[in-house]
């Protein structure tokens, strides 16, 4: 295989045609798979994703243009040609129009077919994986984080803001920091910070800056972390928690590409690549008022979405075994493996907390394992008692609010006026939250709480 060599899946139900095919591409030096059909083709993406797909237009069952539709779905950046003995001017165009590369009539010259490959394959990242220090940080066989992979290297060297959006525990920080080292500005720094993790008071200071004196506490100038970004890359991590009041000023910022440091009589200009994410919906927050629409449109120029654990079981194993080795290491265990039984829990597990649910987990058995080989048992105890920890911060707001609830029925024996004053809510507001867990006050009648 030459230093060129690609991986292609060539997708056809004449099987003399497809063998025919799968010779000449592999003359040309490239790695061939062959399906009969697209069902197949889909099956054996799903496996190993290929660089580029040949498809016939006309198959028995899903023909081309619909297995395109379902490629595209699942790896949008993935380039497909299309072969068809039954090639018209419009079905062409709808073809091309709808995002296939090329559409050849058969019989075609192998010369066409090769040059059509070639300019195919530009399309395609590289198979040299090694060499791509950029994304060096998220380890992956999964043809969904591929297809990210790809549009992040695309966006990356553009100057466009990137939106990032995904459960908590997805790599959201992982994916902008290989954004930023893909991008022209890999030599400048990358600058992450959590909006929801600052007071409003400090957030402004923060991302802005302050001159001494601006405020209590203010006992020398400050940059911030927009000119601390300067010529690099700033990454905001949950920005749908930033406060409204401070949204109308990141917006002004990013349009007018200064900043004004609290206390401040001067705007200084900055060069930054602005990259934001959330775990939030945030057509939700735009609607609730809790978010500017026009901040958003801002923010999201192209907006990636990062998949979830579930999305990616493929990875669980490599994700397992690499941290394994990690958290080995840092426990002194020495070496340590997960016996097979016990992967396979792991691949079947509930991940609500995505990765950073996986690393506890792995934790948790490196901890307790008393052998070297970690069995199933361990890894099956660690699941069941992980996620009730690492439930999203809705949903342990939410059970919160419901436990209090009982509890505060049952002291009142179901009394509404007396639990929603003693719950600091009106009547009208204490029913809203009752409707809204499903609690019906009649139940608590003459309950009282265990000594």
């Amino acid at each position: 295989m030459n230093i060129a060599a690609r991986k292609l899946l060539v997708v056809d139900d004449d099987r003399d045609l497809l063998r025919l095919i799968a010779i000449r591409i592999e003359a040309a030096g490239h790695t061939v798979a062959q399906a009969e059909s697209a069902e197949q083709a889909l099956s054996s993406i799903a496996l190993d994703r290929p660089d580029l797909v040949i498809t016939d237009l006309r198959m028995a069952g899903m023909d081309g243009l619909v297995l395109f539709d379902a490629i595209h779905a699942r790896a949008p950046t993935l380039p497909v040609v299309i072969l068809t003995a039954h090639g018209t001017i419009p079905e062409a165009v709808a073809a091309t129009r709808r995002g296939v590369f090329g559409f050849l009539t058969k019989p075609f010259e192998p010369a066409v077919l090769l040059d059509t490959i070639a300019e195919a394959l530009k399309l395609s990242a590289s198979p040299d994986r090694a060499a791509e220090d950029w994304r060096a940080e998220i380890l992956t066989r999964s043809p969904a984080m591929d297809s990210l992979l790809e549009q992040a290297k695309r966006v990356a060297v553009s100057d466009a803001s990137v939106f990032i959006q995904g459960a908590s525990g997805t790599g959201k920080e992982l994916l902008a920091r290989a954004i930023h080292r893909a991008s022209p500005r890999a030599n400048a720094a990358f600058v992450a910070v959590n909006c929801s993790a600052i007071p409003e008071g400090l957030l402004e200071s923060e991302l802005f800056g302050h001159r001494r004196g601006a405020f209590t506490g203010a006992v020398q100038d400050r940059q911030g972390l927009f000119l601390a970004a300067d010529g690099g890359t700033l990454f905001l991590d949950e920005i749908g928690d930033m406060p409204v009041a401070l949204q109308v000023k990141l917006l002004r910022a990013i349009e007018e590409r200064v900043v004004r440091p609290v206390g401040a009589s001067r705007s200084v200009e900055f060069d930054v690549r602005i990259i934001s994410a959330t775990h939030r919906l945030m057509e939700e927050r735009i609607a609730s008022g809790a978010f500017r629409e026009d901040l958003y449109y801002r923010l999201n120029v192209v907006r990636l979405s990062t998949p979830t654990l579930a999305e990616r079981r493929e990875d669980i194993p490599l994700l397992a075994t690499h941290l394994l080795g990690r958290l080995a290491k840092r426990y002194g265990r020495g070496a340590l493996v997960f016996s097979r039984e016990a992967v396979d829990a792991l691949v079947a597990g509930q991940w609500t907390g995505n990765v950073r649910q996986l690393r506890n987990i792995v934790e948790q058995a490196v901890a307790l394992a008393a052998t070297p080989v970690i069995p199933e048992s361990l890894v099956r105890q660690a699941l069941e008692s992980g996620p009730d920890r690492l439930l999203p911060l809705d949903q342990e707001r939410r059970a919160f609010e419901r436990d209090y609830l009982v509890k505060i029925l049952k002291i009142t024996s179901g009394n509404v006026t007396r639990a929603a004053r003693l719950a600091g809510r009106n009547r009208t507001e204490f029913y809203r939250l009752l409707d809204r867990h499903a609690l019906e006050p009649g139940r608590f009648k003459r309950m009282t709480l265990p000594a």
